[in-house]
């Protein structure tokens, strides 16, 4: 990565909320839950400009576990149909993509 990369990356809105789930992430292992989380944050931070340490850091969690992130994909579609992942989490059924 070059300087003038480096200086237009953005900060994302929403690191400060993220960097700690992502923390756990890396010392937990691949549950239905953490299987969502992680597809949840991969889209979130795909082909963002910015947040280098996360989108890194999402790739190690995948590694980690084993997974492409193909697989990852196909594994947490079958999550979702199913449904209620997060309302037992005290969530919104509702997805936070953004």
């Amino acid at each position: 990565m070059t300087e003038s990369s480096a200086s237009k990356d953005q900060q994302h809105p929403l690191y400060n909320r993220d960097r700690p789930l992502i923390d756990i992430l890396l010392s937990q292992e691949p549950t239905d839950y953490n299987l969502a989380e992680l597809a949840r944050l991969k889209i979130r931070y795909q082909g963002f400009p910015g947040a280098r340490d996360i989108q890194s850091n999402l790739d190690q969690v995948l590694q980690r576990w084993g997974l492409t992130e193909e697989e990852l994909f196909t594994k947490t579609r079958a999550i979702h149909q199913v449904g209620g992942i997060y309302k037992s989490r005290g969530k919104k059924e509702e997805e936070d993509w953004n």
